[in-house]
C-alpha cells in the first residue's frame, strides 16, 4: 500500500486562480488492485465489478479483488495512435434489465482522416468473468472526419432522466468549435438510441446542429453530473487555461475566440473577460493540470469529500479536489500521486478508484480504516 499527501498550499495557489485549498486534508491509503496496458476509462457494473478499456482496443472485466478477465470479445477495430484508440465505457442506467453498455473509440476514414464514434452493445458476461459484445451499433459519429490524432474528447455521461451526453473535441482544428455545421468542439445530447431530442437548443436547425447542447469547447476529456444532476466538464486549454465548466443548455464557451491560455506558439488569445457574451469557466488553471477525467464523489467513506468534484491530472500527476458551492467552484486540495492520472471514479464501496496512465488501478480508502 502507498500513502500520499497534499502538495504544498503555495503550489496549489499558484495553479488555481480562484482556489482556496484546505489547511489539513484527509489522509488516504492507495492500494494497487490490478495493472493494465494504457488504460483509459472504467465503469462499474451493478455487481460491483469494473469494466476497464485499454487504448489499443481491449475491454476487460475486473473484480474489486484484482482478478482480470480475458479480453471481452466483439470490440470493434479501433484506430490507435496519438491520443486515439479505445476510449470511454459507460454502463446504461438500466443495465440490469437491458445489458447495454456504451463506449467510444476512434474510427478510420478515407484519405488519412479519422474521428470518434460512440457505439452501444449488449454485454453478455460468462462464468469465467469475461464476456462478449453482441449487436454492436454505432449511434453517433464526429462530423466531419479530419486529419490528425488529437483532441477527440469522446467522454460519455447519462443524465438521471435518461439522456446521453457526449463530449466532442475540436480535433486540434480550432474553428470547428464555433462552426454549427460540425459537431466538433461541442457537447451533444441524444436519446440513448442516438436520435436527437426535440427540445435540444438547436433542434430546429436539423443535421448535426440539432445534436448540439453547448459549443466553444477545446478538448473536453471529463464529463460528469454532480449530485444536483447538473452537467460539468473539464477540458485542456492551449498554453495555459485548463477549464472546469458548468455546462448550460445552448451556451457558448468561447474557444478559440477566448481562453485563459494562449496558443502553443505564444500567440495571444483574448482572455475570457474581454468577451462577456461567452460563458466562462468556474475554475481555470495556469500552469495547467492537464485534466483527463472528471467524477463527483457521493460515497460515505470520506464524508468530507461528498459532493466534491475530482479531476484526474495528467501532466500534473495529481488528483485535484474541487468544491462546488452553488454555481461557483474552487480547488481545495491537490494530491501528488507521482504518476499521470487518467481516470477517477467513486465506487459502490465508497472508495475512490483511480487509473494511472502507466497502467495501475488503485483503490483509495481512509488511512487507518
Amino acid at each position: 500500500m502507498y500513502r500520499f499527501s497534499i502538495l504544498a498550499a503555495s503550489l496549489v495557489l499558484a495553479s488555481c486562480v480562484n482556489g482556496s485549498p484546505a489547511a489539513s486534508p484527509p489522509n488516504f491509503v492507495a492500494t494497487p488492485v490490478a495493472t493494465f496496458e494504457e488504460p483509459w476509462a472504467m465503469s462499474f457494473l451493478p455487481d460491483g465489478r469494473l469494466l476497464v478499456t485499454e487504448k489499443k482496443g481491449r475491454l476487460l472485466v475486473v473484480t474489486q479483488d484484482g482478478e482480470v478477465s480475458e479480453s471481452v470479445s466483439g470490440v470493434p477495430e479501433v484506430d490507435y495512435g496519438g491520443q486515439g484508440g479505445f476510449g470511454d465505457v459507460v454502463v446504461h442506467p438500466d443495465f440490469a434489465a437491458n445489458g447495454l453498455v456504451y463506449f467510444s473509440y476512434v474510427e478510420a476514414g478515407e484519405n488519412d482522416t479519422r474521428g470518434a464514434v460512440v457505439a452501444r452493445s449488449r454485454l453478455t458476461l460468462d462464468a469465467e468473468g469475461g464476456g462478449q459484445l453482441q449487436g454492436v451499433e454505432v449511434i453517433w459519429r464526429q462530423y466531419p472526419k479530419v486529419t490528425g490524432k488529437g483532441h477527440y474528447g469522446h467522454r460519455i455521461a447519462f443524465s438521471s432522466d435518461g439522456y446521453l451526453f457526449i463530449s466532442s473535441g475540436e480535433r486540434q482544428k480550432f474553428d470547428p468549435a464555433q462552426d454549427m455545421q460540425q459537431n466538433l468542439g461541442k457537447i451533444v445530447r441524444l436519446h440513448p438510441d442516438g436520435s436527437v431530442p426535440d427540445d435540444n437548443p438547436f433542434s430546429d436547425q436539423g443535421g448535426v446542429t440539432a445534436q448540439v447542447w453547448s459549443l466553444g469547447h477545446r478538448n473536453p476529456l471529463g464529463l460528469a453530473f454532480d449530485l444536483q444532476d447538473r452537467l460539468w466538464n473539464v477540458e485542456m486549454g492551449p498554453g495555459g487555461g485548463d477549464e472546469l465548466n458548468l455546462v448550460i443548455r445552448g451556451e457558448n464557451y468561447g474557444y478559440p475566440a477566448v481562453s485563459w491560455g494562449n496558443h502553443y506558439d505564444g500567440k495571444d488569445i483574448p482572455d475570457h473577460d474581454t468577451r462577456p457574451e461567452f460563458a466562462g469557466p468556474k475554475v481555470w488553471w495556469t500552469p495547467v493540470i492537464s485534466p483527463g477525467a472528471l467524477a463527483f464523489y457521493s460515497g460515505d467513506l470520506f464524508p468530507e469529500w461528498k459532493g466534491s468534484a475530482f479531476i484526474a491530472g495528467l501532466s500534473s500527476k495529481a488528483i485535484i479536489r474541487v468544491a462546488i458551492d452553488g454555481d461557483s467552484a474552487s480547488e481545495l486540495e491537490r494530491f501528488d500521486m507521482g504518476q499521470r492520472i487518467r481516470a477517477v471514479l467513486g465506487g459502490p464501496d465508497g472508495a475512490l478508484w483511480v487509473l494511472e496512465s502507466e497502467g495501475r488501478l488503485l483503490r483509495l480508502t481512509p488511512a487507518g480504516s
